[in-house]
């Protein structure tokens, strides 16, 4: 591989030299230099950490082989963070390797992604490679910069999708993931093997209502799961916005996410048959027992778990899948294989499913990378990294520049068994939409290698929480208010505004940022306090007579 320019360029040039690149032979001058990488990235869509086996989560949910085989051959990062913890944001991150307050998509209910701006698939087009992406897109425009694309409309269904290939519209018959599989398995055969290619395999899996595929129903054999220590959470010693959200095990999961109603998938009348005949006597047998509290909680914990878990066991199939081929075809050795998801999930941990919180379970994502001859098999790698990285990584490992507005940094030299001393030791996290879903109020805040400083600023809640990992890593107390914390407290403040500026986050987001929520959080204090002051003038207001 050449070695990349080392001065970032702006969005001009990096289109210049790939122009350059594209106007050459893809076949290296010098014989002895082996061929441009081909990228394979696979996404999946909330897929919890905990959930794969290479993890070594205390709870052993579930075996994924072919995950683990990528983590044994490569890299498992212990500490890959997503800067806004929320499906369409985080692919909007991918794509342009940076955060949401830059790319313009905030949230999953009102933003749309701007496909004219520079991302790293258009960037490796313009170089020759080809480029494809192949299923979940939720980004509201069509996609831009791939050779190929065919992607569920929104966020999809599990059985029988409709899938938009090129514009056109057309149901496919088949479970989900291997749809994807296939679609991506197919254009892998008939692409143009005398060039690199970009492959995005973007499963919709195991996103809620959890649907798994007929063949896994069953697959744990009614195992009852370990549950997670804090699922009986009682939020003490934290704030209102813990308090107050809507995504907990025991009153928000509903009769379709426990699969407790007439389930609706497109399923053929065999399908249904086999959904009905294992859910059936178990739903029946669940209404007999009539549980009640913690009982119930526990109950739907493990049909929870039986559900999101089936999911992922025929994602990590797939994924095998696809790496077969890659053995098969004399590819794996110059391909560079990722896996990740667009963030964290909660599996029960504080009694909560779903994501959105700066909060471990959810800031964080599985991340494995394979790249033969490059990475040392079986490495864990502790430092800070982020799906911010992911564009600039892809870029250095084709050989082109990074555009100077790309806010992360290329994981090459880790991959190289490097020790950055510029690498980031620190790192900022924003998330904004509320009230809907789940109610989760917009907050931001820093994380570093031990402490984690929050802020909650909404006209209901002005506050800091401060949580020390390394003696509460479960991030159960908030120790903002411990003086002997108040040197600590004023260092990540100042870190704070420091990465608050280096990343031009604006002092006050677009009201728009918010989705639904009806006000400006950065405005709430001062509203909160002028609307008191008004109602206080207006009661102390004489009341003139009537005429």
């Amino acid at each position: 591989m050449s070695k990349p320019p080392t001065r970032p360029l702006g969005v001009a040039a990096a289109f210049a030299l790939a122009a350059v690149c594209l106007s050459t032979s893809t076949t290296p001058t010098n014989a002895a230099e082996p061929p441009r990488p081909n990228i394979v990235f696979i996404f999946s869509d909330d897929h919890a950490y905990q959930a794969v086996g290479a993890y070594n989560e205390p709870r052993k949910l579930l075996e994924t082989p072919n995950l683990d085989r990528i983590a044994r051959e490569g890299v498992r990062f212990d500490r890959c963070l997503v800067p806004n913890s929320i499906c369409g944001p985080s692919r909007a991150t991918v794509l342009t390797g940076k955060y949401s307050h830059l790319n313009g998509f905030y949230n999953n209910s009102n933003s749309r992604f701007d496909g004219s701006q520079t991302t790293f698939p258009k960037l490796l087009q313009g170089a020759g490679y080809q480029t494809a992406i192949v299923g979940k897109w939720h980004l509201m425009s069509d996609p831009t910069g791939f050779d190929y694309w065919n992607i569920l409309p929104g966020q999809g269904i599990y059985y029988a999708p409709d899938m938009i290939e090129m514009g056109v519209r057309k149901q496919r018959d088949g479970y989900v993931t291997d749809v994807i599989t296939d679609v991506s398995l197919d254009w892998l055969k008939k692409r143009d093997k005398s060039r690199p290619f970009l492959l995005m395999t973007q499963h919709k899996a195991p996103h809620r209502p959890w649907s798994p595929p007929i063949r896994l129903l069953g697959h744990d054999g009614d195992r009852t799961y370990d549950p997670p220590a804090t699922l009986f959470d009682d939020y003490a010693n934290r704030t209102l916005a813990e308090r107050d959200q809507d995504m907990t095990i025991a009153k928000t999961m509903n009769a379709n996410d426990l699969k407790l109603n007439d389930f609706k998938e497109r399923f053929t009348p065999e399908e249904k048959q086999a959904w009905d005949a294992y859910y059936n006597p178990r739903n029946e047998a669940f209404r007999k027992a009539n549980l009640q509290g913690a009982d119930l909680v526990r109950w739907k914990y493990n049909r929870y778990m039986h559900d999101y878990l089936g999911c992922i066991k025929a994602v990590d199939e797939n994924v095998g899948r696809l790496l077969k081929y890659l053995d098969d075809e004399g590819l794996a050795t110059n391909t560079i294989v990722v896996y990740a998801s667009d963030q964290g999930f909660y599996l029960g941990e504080h009694g909560w499913f779903d994501k959105r919180w700066i909060f471990e379970e959810s800031l964080k994502t599985p991340c494995l990378v394979r790249w033969p001859g490059v990475v040392k098999p079986g490495t864990a790698e502790g430092r800070i990294v982020s799906n911010l990285d992911f564009a600039p990584t892809f870029l250095e490992v084709a050989g082109l520049a990074v555009p100077s507005e790309v806010q992360g940094k290329s994981l090459v030299p880790i991959l190289r068994g490097e020790a950055p001393n510029d690498w980031r030791k620190s790192f900022y996290y924003e998330y904004y939409e509320y009230p809907d879903p789940h109610h989760v109020r917009p907050h931001y805040g820093v994380v570093n290698d031990r402490y984690k400083l929050v802020r909650f600023e909404t006209p209901d809640l002005d506050a800091w929480e401060l949580f020390d990992l390394r003696e509460d890593p479960q991030e159960l107390r908030n120790v903002y208010d411990d003086p002997n914390r108040a040197p600590i407290v004023a260092e990540l403040k100042r870190e704070l505004a420091r990465l608050r500026e280096e990343l031009k986050v604006p002092a006050k987001p677009e009201r728009k940022a918010f989705g639904n929520a009806p006000f400006m959080p950065g405005e709430a204090p001062a509203a909160k306090k002028a609307a008191a002051a008004k109602k206080a003038a207006a009661k102390a207001a004489p009341v003139s007579a009537a005429p």
